[in-house]
């Protein structure tokens, strides 16, 4: 028996979905026999029909995926047009989940569940009760904007694998940091862009000749620097993301942050995945696949 989807589900590839322009009502009672021992193709799983303006999307089970074409062996009215809305949207990259969300956003009206989106070179997907996952994205700025979070969004943009995930910025904002703790002399890691706290400030990663007496805004690794290059450790305010609790407010469940301790690869446990102070991609993508459970279910269906 064919079940709804559950919500964020998105025909993958979007080859599965069939569009459709149909001359018949779009009814349950009158799609179910129109459809039944009609071919589709062995890969298509949904129908977008099409009778004028109004749509229904309509799940299918064929009769066999080994032939090309399979004569269909159950029908299933997913959403009639009541609860379908179909979006144009040419800049949409239908083959992701998030731009299929967020193409959404202007047209959500209650009783919906499947919005249909034409976007780039007029491909059509759909996407059922969109309800994307919030990430807390916790890192230190400046730079503006994070390096994490803008590469984060590049994960985001081309994992077609992934969920529908929206990305919330926690700032651990050095200046702030430093207006709390006002000092003559700060010392902070790097220079990083645009790191301003209004007062005399030297970088550790400069090596500075002379040991001042500076208040340090920095991290566990920063304090190991000091310890060589000095002999001593510092007064100072802590910086590391992976600390950094929770705020009070924050809708999100999950936590993707960074630590200049894990040199290579990622961390995971209790709805937190850390990546290295400088990771890459790909160990982005690692942590966001197994925060969302990507990677995780592909294991379970594995096993």
């Amino acid at each position: 028996m064919i079940e709804d989807p559950a919500p964020n589900t998105i025909t993958r590839p979007y080859r599965g979905l069939s569009v459709q322009e149909v001359d018949v009502p779009l009814t349950e009672m009158d799609l179910v026999p129109y459809l039944l021992g009609r071919e589709v193709y062995r890969r298509t799983d949904y129908l977008l029909l099409r009778n004028g303006t109004a749509s229904a999307i309509v799940a299918v089970r064929k009769a066999s995926t080994e032939p090309l074409f399979s004569p269909v062996v159950e029908v299933r009215v997913l959403a009639g047009p009541d609860e379908v809305v179909y979006v144009t949207a040419p800049e949409t990259d239908v083959s992701n989940a998030t731009a299929l969300a967020l193409a959404t956003l202007p047209y959500r009206r209650a009783g919906t569940r499947a919005y249909a989106v034409q976007g780039r070179y007029e491909h059509v997907n759909f996407i059922w009760e969109p309800a994307p996952i919030t990430i807390r994205v916790t890192e230190v700025v400046p730079p503006q904007p994070p390096k994490l979070f803008a590469m984060a969004e590049q994960v985001i943009a081309f994992d077609e694998d992934l969920p529908p995930i929206d990305l919330v910025l926690d700032a651990v904002d050095i200046r702030e940091l430093a207006a709390d703790n006002p000092a003559g002399h700060y010392l902070l890691p790097c220079r990083g862009a645009g790191v301003d706290v209004g007062d005399e400030v030297s970088f550790l990663d400069t090596r500075p000749p002379e040991r001042r007496d500076w208040l340090m805004v920095g991290c566990e690794r920063s304090l190991q620097f000091h310890q060589h290059f000095y002999g001593d450790e510092p007064p100072r305010v802590d910086i590391c993301p992976r600390r950094r609790a929770a705020p009070a407010d924050s809708q999100a469940t999950m936590t993707l942050t960074k630590c200049c301790l894990l040199e290579r690869g990622t961390d995971f446990g209790d709805g937190t995945a850390v990546v290295p102070w400088g990771a890459n991609l790909d160990e982005i993508r690692q942590a966001l696949r197994w925060l969302t459970g990507v990677d995780r279910r592909a294991e379970a269906a594995v096993g």
